[in-house]
């Protein structure tokens, strides 16, 4: 089989049809469909069937997208092999990050990546809904992402098996664990509640609220705190730039969560919140095949240092930069 095919076929699943693969691989449709009919001629089984206007991968199909992973895995960990007797690691890396991680992280990763000969960082501004950030690692090799830390109402309640991760990622990417970042409640200056210590759930019951979008991270946790409550948050905006909600709710038009580490600048009152575990993991996602490339590597080992900074990861496991 020919390698290329393979990657057309990964293409296609990928990115969910002929011309849309075609357009990330710099060809034609025809092309694309060319390749596919080649594929289906060596592998001696239909890899993609009729879906309407459009095509779908058959059971082989995905069977060998999968294995097509490995192939490719394979050939990054060989190249990777032979640049290990070469210079040190160069090249471009696209990384993408949702806009708080990226206020937070991306000024000290591009400082520390200038000091890497030969190696270039490319930014792209990515801030999606949680379902979403997986498909980003189809266009950049690092994609910064958070997801919300199970809400879990303290104490919490000890069970004799490990607890299920209710916001899993795709089980085919690598997983870099960067920080843990507590959400904190984000009052006006002079709130009832702004020289508290802590406050809880129940001290908010019948505040206006300024929430993210429905879909994103930070929207589950509200939830888990207007259960606490034992009464729904009573949501009278809704924007996911937290810059503009730090600014609305310092102008006294409401409250809400925002993450410790990036909020606080813009005039508003952060504090702790006591009775829900609120936090957000911020996390990179890396395909397998990217993760082999030792300039891929390097960029994670800097994006990872520039983490440690303001907090420890919350998984200390190896990743794909400690080989």
């Amino acid at each position: 089989m020919d390698v290329g095919h393979l990657v057309t076929l990964r293409a296609v699943r990928d990115r969910g049809g002929v011309t849309a693969a075609a357009a990330a691989l710099h060809l034609t449709p025809s092309a694309v469909s060319q390749q596919l009919r080649a594929l289906t001629r060596s592998a001696g089984v239909d890899v993609v069937e009729r879906a309407g206007r459009g095509l779908r991968l058959t059971g082989a199909g995905h069977a060998l997208a999968d294995a097509a992973l490995d192939v490719a895995v394979a050939l990054e960990r060989a190249e990777a092999a032979v640049d290990a007797f070469r210079s040190a690691p160069h090249g471009l890396v696209r990384v993408a990050a949702f806009q708080s991680g990226a206020e937070l992280l991306l000024p000290g990763l591009l400082t520390r990546v200038a000091g890497m000969d030969g190696v270039r960082v490319e930014l792209g501004d990515e801030d999606v809904a949680q379902a979403d950030f997986p498909g980003l690692t189809a266009d950049f090799d690092v994609v910064v992402a958070h997801r919300p830390e199970p809400p879990v109402t303290a104490p919490p309640v000890a069970t004799p098996a490990a607890p299920v991760d209710p916001h899993p990622w795709p089980p085919h990417l690598r997983v870099v664990p960067l920080l843990r970042e507590p959400l904190d409640v984000a009052l006006p200056p002079h709130h009832r509640l702004a020289g508290r210590a802590e406050v809880t759930p129940a001290d908010l019951v019948g505040e206006d609220w300024i929430a993210v979008r429905a879909g994103f991270p930070v929207a589950g946790v509200l939830d888990a705190v207007g259960a606490a409550a034992g009464a729904p948050l009573r949501v009278v905006q809704r924007f996911n730039d937290f810059g503009v909600v730090e600014a609305l709710v310092a102008a006294g038009h409401g409250v809400s969560l925002l993450p410790r580490y990036t909020a606080g600048r813009r005039g508003a009152v952060l504090v702790p919140l006591a009775g829900v575990r609120a936090a957000r993991r911020v996390e990179a996602l890396v395909r397998p095949d990217r993760a082999e490339r030792r300039v891929v590597r390097r960029v994670l080992d800097a994006l990872r240092a520039e983490a440690a900074r303001f907090a420890g990861p919350p998984d200390p496991g190896p990743g794909p930069g400690d080989r």
